[in-house]
């Protein structure tokens, strides 16, 4: 079976007889903005089904590939492994498995095996609870603790890098939290029946969530609970302690975005003081068109990140300070569809952090896409139901 007629098997199997992939499943965008939501993802993923590398991959990287993979299962209902090109993705996803749980092949370990153990949840097959139950363990075990000899009081502690020796940063912990949380709806859900192994995975993770939430405070511009001589008190973000890609120490839109999410996935409630602060700066500081204080650095990242973040924290509307209401869903989706490509991709044209890499950026926006739908079987949106009930 040649390319085409293999393309055209695919998204035959996967439309399930001319049904939207988004349109009659979403319940927070109209009919319209669905509809127009839904082709613009097909068109996504035609074009990323001719990018699959022979090996399974996406451009021979597993954090890319598993984005990719993503950005397929959180698609529709029906799209499981048993479909050829989701099966080849988690072949070379295995492929890259470590002897100690980490999946990486040469470089940035954390950052792959973050978004690697994402994708395998996604997949909802058991078959795959080994190789997550391992990655988890392998994340746990890279976050700077007294393990390490830091203490609370080190800018460092409860933080976690790109892996090895490397520094840590918000990045790369906003991608460690979420991977590590998806799945904690299931587990809450089913508490009085888990094994006395998963009550032990369950405090484990806790213990990680408290660690992360130390560190995030030192990345967050609020002095009430960020003292040090670099703190502004604006409410946002920076990209680790004392340092900001907005340059100096300055809050900026995808780290703060970042920040929202991950104290929601720690299990902060929505009337605590750091959440109110980070949510506040959101509000000053509402954009679709620019990543407020990088321009168009990193956009398709703050794209994603914003959605994510705003779909778990779940107010539909964000009132600006001038008391404009902004539909964040509408807004972001427009955006999206504006700006992709007649052959159905994504690219920055600055490439800075990749983001001139279109399969990359790709993905990127059909996660996005996909968070603005609100689909009502997604586990994010299981997530907001019940996260703000737990402690």
């Amino acid at each position: 079976m040649n390319l085409k007629s293999t393309l055209i098997y695919f998204l035959i199997s996967i439309l399930i007889s001319g049904q939207y992939l988004i349109a009659q499943n979403s319940e927070k965008v109209d009919l319209s903005t669905a509809r127009e939501i839904d082709h613009s993802i097909k068109e996504g993923l035609k074009w990323l089904y001719a990018q699959q590398e022979d090996d399974g991959s996406w451009q021979h990287y597993p954090a890319i590939s598993a984005l990719v993979l993503s950005s397929y299962l959180r698609a529709h209902p029906s799209i499981s492994i048993n479909e050829p090109v989701i099966e080849n993705g988690f072949e070379f996803l295995k492929s890259c498995v470590k002897p100690d749980g980490s999946i990486f092949l040469d470089d940035m370990p954390n950052y792959n095996t973050a978004i690697c153990l994402t994708a395998f949840k996604d997949a909802n097959f058991a078959g795959f609870d080994e190789i997550i139950k391992n990655a988890e363990d392998y994340l746990i075990g890279l976050q700077i603790d007294e393990s390490d000899d830091f203490t609370t009081d080190s800018i460092f502690y409860g933080g976690v890098g790109y892996g090895g020796d490397e520094r840590p940063d918000l990045s790369n912990l906003q991608w460690a939290i979420e991977s590590m949380a998806l799945d904690d709806m299931k587990a809450t859900d089913a508490e009085k029946q888990l094994s006395d192994e998963e009550k032990e995975r369950m405090h484990q993770k806790k213990l990680f969530y408290d660690k992360a939430l130390v560190f995030l405070a030192k990345c967050q511009n609020l002095q009430s609970v960020n003292p040090e001589e670099y703190s502004q008190n604006d409410g946002g973000f920076m990209y680790e302690p004392g340092k900001s890609k907005a340059g100096g120490t300055d809050s900026y839109g995808s780290m703060t975005y970042a920040g929202l999410k991950s104290m929601i996935y720690a299990k902060l409630e929505k009337d605590d003081e750091r959440v109110i602060a980070a949510y506040n700066w959101i509000r000053s500081n509402y954009t679709v068109e620019t990543t407020p204080g990088m321009g168009d650095q990193g956009l398709f990242y703050y794209y994603q990140t914003m959605a994510k973040s705003l779909n778990l924290f779940g107010e539909e509307e964000i009132q600006d300070l001038d008391g404009n209401s902004h539909d964040w869903r509408y807004d972001l989706a427009n955006q999206l569809l504006k700006i992709q490509t007649p052959e159905g991709f994504w690219m920055n044209e600055n490439g800075r952090w990749w983001e001139n890499n279109p399969v990359l950026v790709t993905a990127y926006a059909i996660l996005a896409l996909e968070e603005i739908a609100g689909l009502p079987e997604s586990t994010t949106n299981k997530k907001r139901k019940m996260i703000f009930k737990s402690k």
